[in-house]
């Protein structure tokens, strides 16, 4: 049987945390916390690979699903959401498969994680099918659900990655793109939460943001199709079509906005008409 080192279940390098003082506590912790963009560097044409695979699927029409259980898989849920809000993209682009369910997301159902049924139950509920890439998420490496998962994948014929914080991870020889961010030791130790958690959050913002901006969601540097959800949205909106045209009315920027739904689209009718107006 093949010996996996788990980092992340070592000792803390510190001892005897109960007796730290609150000053104490947050420095040696923030210390952990420097390590992690750090360990991500090391990694970095990992997760380009992953990303320029996963772009070639979405031009395509097809779908993303983060598979996961624990902290990494509630954190995909939240990047999940954000993102038709944040880049006007469809829902149902991006996906979550949590271990118990997403819709049991406040339930905490970490028993879950060791349901093999599940994973393959989920994946039978969405059509996962070779058209769409799937990211397993587990700080371990070993998650049942997230294997399984994998292995499905592999056996269909599904592109896939995944992100885990142990090398020589069975979850990291299952995927075609494989991440092992390594984090060390925990400063609670096995409390994958901390650094673990943090490394798995800076790395869904990168995989999202990235894929979403080679996708033309982005312009420059704003987020031109994003959802007009609140008055500081539509503020915010108004104010990129101001620097975008020579309109130079904020109301008149703002009703043109409010009917056409997006920076982009406003200012494309913006430039359209200003052209028309140059050629009479």
């Amino acid at each position: 049987m093949h010996y996996m080192e788990k980092i992340t279940e070592q000792p803390s390098l510190y001892r005897h945390l109960e007796k730290m003082s609150v000053e104490e506590l947050v420095k040696n912790i923030n210390n952990e916390d420097k390590k992690v963009a750090l360990a991500i560097e090391k990694v970095l044409p990992d997760v380009a690979a992953l990303i320029s695979a996963l772009e070639e699927v979405l031009k395509k029409g097809g779908r993303l699903f983060y598979m996961g259980g624990g902290t990494g898989g509630r954190l995909s849920v939240l990047d999940k959401v954000e993102l038709p809000n944040t880049y006007g993209i469809e829902k149902g682009v991006f996906n979550c498969l949590l271990a118990g369910g997403e819709e049991r997301l406040l339930e905490v159902l970490e028993e879950k994680e060791d349901d093999v049924d599940d994973a393959l139950r989920q994946m039978k509920l969405y059509n996962v099918s070779d058209k769409d890439f799937v990211i397993g998420i587990s700080a371990s490496g070993t998650t049942p659900y997230v294997l399984a998962g994998l292995r499905k994948c592999q056996e269909d014929g599904i592109p896939c990655g995944c992100i885990v914080g142990n090398p020589g991870s069975p979850i990291a020889a299952a995927a075609d793109y494989p991440i092992e961010v390594i984090t060390g030791p925990e400063f609670v130790t096995g409390s994958t939460r901390m650094k673990c958690g943090t490394a798995q959050k800076m790395l869904l913002d990168m995989i999202s943001t990235t894929v979403l901006i080679r996708l033309g969601r982005v312009e420059d540097n704003r987020m031109v199709n994003v959802r007009l959800i609140n008055n500081k949205v539509i503020d915010r909106s108004v104010k990129m079509i101001l620097s975008l045209t020579d309109i130079g009315d904020y109301d008149k920027a703002k009703a043109i906005l409010l009917e056409r739904g997006n920076v982009k689209k406003s200012v494309d009718y913006i430039n359209s008409k200003a052209n028309d107006h140059d050629e009479s």
